[in-house]
C-alpha cells in the first residue's frame, strides 16, 4: 500500500533535514534526445511546444560526427542528437528504441565528486569526469549509467560564460514562436521491467542518495484491464523527482508493458513540464497541432468540485473551460493541481509530456489515475494494443 500520503509535505520535510548529502544537485541541466532527424524535430518542439532556438553543434563547428540542436523555455533545455554517418553508435539506439531520451543530465556544483561518490556506491560508469574548454571557460562532465541505455550526465558549469558547452555555437533562426509558458522541468517518470522497480529504487538510494517519498500499488493504480506500480524518488532539496513506474498483472496489457514493447527496454516515458497557466499553455499546443489524451466524461468533472472540497480548496480556475481543455484536477492537503497528458509525440508508443499546474499541491495526481488510465487505454485499444 502507499505510504500515508497525509503525512508532513509528502515525506518532504524528511528528505530536506535527513537526506544523505553526498551527491547535491542543483537542478535539471538539460534532457538529451536521440532522433533520427534533429532539425525536423526541433521544427517540431519550437512549433508545437513554444521552444525557442539556442545553440548548435554540426559540421559547421567541426563536430563530424553528430549534430546537436539546443532549445530552451525558461529553465528547460532540450537537445536533439543525430548522427552523421551510418558508423555512429547513436545508431544502434534509435534502430533499437526510436526517438527517445538518452541523456538526463543533472546541475551540479562539483562533476569529479558527483562521479566519484556515485561510482563508488555502485554506478556504473558512461563517461570519466572531463574538462572541456573554449575561450569562454571550461566545463566539467561526467556520467553514470541509470535503467536501461538512459544515463545521468553530471554538468559542472560555474567556470563557464558560453553558449551552452564548448563546441557549440548560438544558433541564430529567424523562426522563434512565441513561447507557450513552459518554466521548468517539475519530474521525469522511468518505465522498468517486471520486478525491477524495488531494485531501481534500492539504487537511486544508495547510489545517488535519493529517498523514496510516494508509494503507489496496484491496489492503488488499476482499471478493469490493468494496472501499474510506482515509487517516486526525489533528491534532498527536492528539486528532482523521478517516478519509478513497474507493470502489474492485469486482465489486458497495461501502458507500461507497451511501453516496453515498443521501447524494447526501460527507459523515460514521460516528461513534466510545469507552467504557470495551463489553459493558456494548453490552448495555445492545441491550437499549434499537439494531440492529448481524449477528455475525461462529464461524471469526472461533475465531482472534482467535492474532491477539493474535501480538502478545503476552491477552484480558482474555471471548471467548464478546464472541462474543454481535457484539463484534470487534484489536490492534497497542500494544495490543488492541474495536469494533462499529451499522446506520443512519434509513431512508436512511446515518450509522451505532461503539462502541470501546482497550485500548492505536491503530489502527483493520484486522484486522476483512474480516468488518465482509462483515456490511455482507449488510446491503446485503437493501437490494437491493449
Amino acid at each position: 500500500m502507499a505510504k500515508d500520503i497525509k503525512s508532513v509535505d509528502y515525506g518532504l520535510e524528511k528528505i530536506f533535514k535527513g537526506a544523505k548529502d553526498f551527491l547535491p544537485l542543483l537542478g535539471t541541466d538539460y534532457v538529451e534526445f536521440y532522433v533520427g532527424n534533429a532539425k525536423q524535430a526541433a521544427h517540431f518542439y519550437k512549433t508545437a511546444f513554444g521552444f525557442q532556438s539556442y545553440a548548435y553543434k554540426g559540421l559547421e563547428t567541426g563536430s563530424k560526427d553528430v549534430v546537436s540542436y539546443v532549445l530552451t523555455q525558461d529553465k528547460i533545455k532540450l537537445v536533439l542528437t543525430t548522427p552523421l554517418n551510418s558508423s555512429s553508435q547513436i545508431n544502434e539506439h534509435l534502430v533499437k528504441h526510436g526517438d527517445g531520451v538518452k541523456v538526463i543530465a543533472l546541475w551540479v556544483d562539483d562533476a569529479q565528486n558527483a562521479w566519484e561518490e556515485t561510482t563508488k556506491r555502485g554506478a556504473k560508469s558512461y563517461f570519466e569526469p572531463r574538462t572541456e574548454k573554449d575561450a569562454d571557460g571550461e566545463v566539467v562532465r561526467a556520467g553514470v549509467h541509470t535503467y536501461g541505455d538512459t544515463v545521468h550526465v553530471f554538468v559542472e558549469r560555474k567556470n563557464y560564460n558560453g553558449i551552452f558547452l564548448p563546441g557549440f555555437k548560438a544558433w541564430e533562426s529567424d523562426y522563434n514562436p512565441q513561447s507557450l509558458g513552459l518554466k521548468y522541468v517539475d519530474h521525469m517518470v522511468g518505465n522498468v521491467g517486471w520486478g525491477e522497480m524495488n531494485d531501481w529504487v534500492k539504487w537511486y538510494e544508495d547510489v545517488m542518495g535519493f529517498e523514496n517519498f510516494l508509494s503507489f500499488d496496484d491496489s492503488q493504480i488499476h482499471t478493469e484491464y490493468s494496472a501499474l506500480m510506482s515509487k517516486v524518488m526525489s533528491n534532498g532539496n527536492g528539486r528532482i523527482k523521478f517516478p519509478i513506474n513497474e507493470p502489474a498483472e492485469g486482465k489486458k496489457k497495461s501502458q507500461i508493458e507497451e511501453y516496453l514493447d515498443f521501447y524494447e527496454g526501460p527507459g523515460c516515458q514521460h516528461i513534466a513540464v510545469a507552467t504557470d497557466d495551463i489553459i493558456s499553455t494548453v490552448r495555445g499546443m492545441r491550437e499549434r497541432g499537439v494531440e492529448f489524451l481524449t477528455t475525461p466524461p462529464d461524471t469526472y468533472y461533475m465531482a472534482a468540485p467535492k474532491r477539493l472540497a474535501e480538502h478545503d480548496h476552491k477552484l480558482k480556475e474555471d471548471l467548464e473551460t478546464l472541462k474543454s481543455l481535457g484539463i484534470m484536477i487534484d489536490a492534497d492537503d497542500e494544495g490543488y493541481l492541474l495536469q494533462i497528458f499529451t499522446r506520443p509525440v512519434e509513431d512508436r508508443p512511446t515518450l509522451f509530456f505532461e503539462i502541470i499546474q501546482r497550485m500548492g499541491a505536491k503530489g502527483f495526481g493520484a486522484g486522476n489515475f483512474k480516468a488518465l488510465f482509462e483515456s490511455i487505454e482507449r488510446e491503446q485499444e485503437l493501437r490494437g494494443t491493449l
